[in-house]
């Protein structure tokens, strides 16, 4: 159940810090982690940062899932992760010194951390094997975007869904994916009408379940097919 108060969540009874860049830390580490850190309850659809304002630390998030998307020219709004539980979010533009690229909402109550940049900087520089996750972080981030990417740009947009499925099937592990029917158009690049027929396609066709917003992938392996990969 997602904890309503920050107050009693402490780096030592988080859940998430095992899938964590921290999950290596000792008794000693983990404390004064917990000290460097403060932590708010985000309500759903809450902005957390925006594109164009500098990064001032960092964001851990404890519970709940987080949408990061960047906003086309003509305003379209189009989602390129959607961050969970254990996953540390801003730490590549505080890393750089630039601007964010991209803005940060969350898709449902959330509990998030928020380290400051000196804190986290200093981390890095004390901590050899927390400076090794980050940089094994940014390469695989880097290798998995770059996949993500091309698979959506050469597949058809029933093509992008069925792989978008199986993808975030991932990331809500043993939940249902709970997005908007909006949110899931703009991760896939397509209209909420055509997303919308689609997903009636794939009920029909035996290979999710609808209930209401909620999808459950009913055939992994056909929507794999499908997806071509």
């Amino acid at each position: 159940m997602l904890i309503h108060s920050h107050k009693h969540l402490t780096c030592e009874n988080c859940r998430s810090r095992k899938d964590s860049l921290f999950s290596h830390f000792n008794c000693e580490e983990t404390a004064c982690l917990n000290s460097a850190k403060s932590c708010n309850f985000y309500k759903k659809k809450q902005p957390i940062f925006l594109a164009g304002s500098l990064p001032r630390g960092v964001y851990c998030l404890s519970e709940g899932k987080v949408k990061v998307f960047s906003i086309g020219e003509q305003g379209k709004e189009q989602i390129v992760h959607i961050a969970k539980d254990g996953e540390i979010i801003g730490f590549r533009a505080m890393l750089s010194g630039d601007p964010y690229q991209v803005s940060a909402e969350t898709l449902e109550d959330c509990n998030i951390c928020f380290i400051a940049k000196d804190e986290f900087l200093n981390m890095i520089d004390t901590n050899p094997t927390l400076r090794d996750n980050v940089m094994k972080e940014l390469s695989k981030e880097l290798n998995t975007r770059t996949k993500l990417l091309t698979n959506m740009a050469q597949k058809s947009v029933r093509e992008r869904l069925a792989f978008s499925l199986v993808y975030l099937d991932k990331v809500y592990s043993e939940e249902s994916i709970n997005l908007s029917r909006e949110d899931l158009a703009n991760f896939i690049g397509t209209a909420t009408e055509t997303l919308i027929r689609l997903l009636k396609d794939f009920k029909e066709e035996g290979l999710i379940e609808i209930h209401t917003r909620k999808l459950t992938l009913l055939n992994r392996p056909g929507l794999l097919r499908i997806a071509g990969d």
